[in-house]
């Protein structure tokens, strides 16, 4: 289920990040916000007879709904800014949502909240995620493909000559900001759901940063590459637990091999040079398969 939910927050991210190529670190806030709303739904819809085929996708709605009502009062101010100011903002407005849900009494104030009437296990929860994941997958692709996100690019590349031709800045910034907001709030719920109790203070700026990690690590932009970075990332500490003292050393140093992997100059001219010699070597294969076959013929 972690798996699932950080794939889910960094593909979404990096519709901000990689498409619009802004760098928000608000994204904790917003999962935050979706988690605790949706899970106050939960709380409330389980005392009704309605089955958890029900329950769970409204309140994954409602806690999608509430992050987007965030995103959207958060961006308008926010992307007015540009750069290293955008990214403190976002994280700012990320710490005060962190704080307010900490103060509130509803959501269980410090001690947090008891999701022990909601709590499922994994295998129930399973197949919510994997749908999640895809549909996440999905609608980020076809937003990339459609002309919502050429503008949305063209804005990242360019954006005088955007504005040039008649783009409405706000108005893309804005969708791609609430968008990924939307579905941190979703991610939250499921992530919820996933334990018995839960702190807001769990969910401040190291959350993310994390998220970013998995973007930049996947490929900032790329979609395909922050699966498989949420993915691989998460599991890692765990392979690692065993060797307590150095887990996060060793940790450390696979992001940096990773990054300069997929960073540096030397190593992306070598990736090419062997994509290009596997193809070649791929094409003749083909080519000695196909004049056997015409010899047999």
């Amino acid at each position: 289920i972690p798996i699932s939910v950080y794939i889910v927050l960094a593909v979404s991210l990096n519709l901000v990040v990689g498409l619009l190529g802004e760098l928000s670190l608000g994204h904790g806030g917003f999962l935050s916000v979706g988690l605790f709303s949706g899970c106050l739904v939960a709380i409330a819809l389980s005392a009704t007879s309605l089955p958890l085929f029900v329950r769970l996708p409204l309140s994954m709605i409602v806690g999608g709904l509430v992050a987007m009502v965030f995103g959207f009062i958060v961006g308008l101010p926010a992307l007015r800014l540009k750069g290293d100011y955008l990214a403190i903002v976002t994280l700012a407005c990320g710490e005060i949502i962190k704080n307010i849900i900490t103060n509130l009494d509803i959501t269980g104030g410090a001690l947090g909240l008891n999701t022990g009437a909601i709590y499922s296990n994994a295998k129930t929860l399973l197949p919510y995620a994997a749908v999640l994941v895809l549909l996440t997958v999905l609608v980020m692709m076809n937003l990339k493909h459609s002309k919502h996100g050429r503008a949305i690019m063209a804005i990242r590349d360019n954006r005088i000559a955007a504005q040039a031709i008649g783009l409405n800045l706000t108005k893309y910034k804005l969708m791609a900001f609430v968008t990924s907001a939307v579905f941190a709030g979703v991610a939250g719920v499921l992530y919820a759901l996933n334990y018995s109790s839960l702190v807001a203070k769990k969910f401040d700026y190291n959350t993310s940063i994390l998220i970013l990690v998995f973007v930049v690590l996947g490929g900032i932009g790329n979609l395909r590459g922050s699966v498989i970075a949420a993915a691989v990332l998460t599991v890692l500490p765990e392979l690692l637990r065993s060797m307590n003292d150095y887990r996060m050393l060793i940790y450390a140093i696979v992001l940096i091999v990773v990054m300069i992997f997929n960073q540096s100059p030397e190593m992306i001219a070598l990736r090419k040079r062997l994509t290009a010699r596997f193809r070649k070597e791929d094409a003749e294969g083909k080519g000695a398969k196909d004049k056997e076959k015409k010899g047999v013929a």
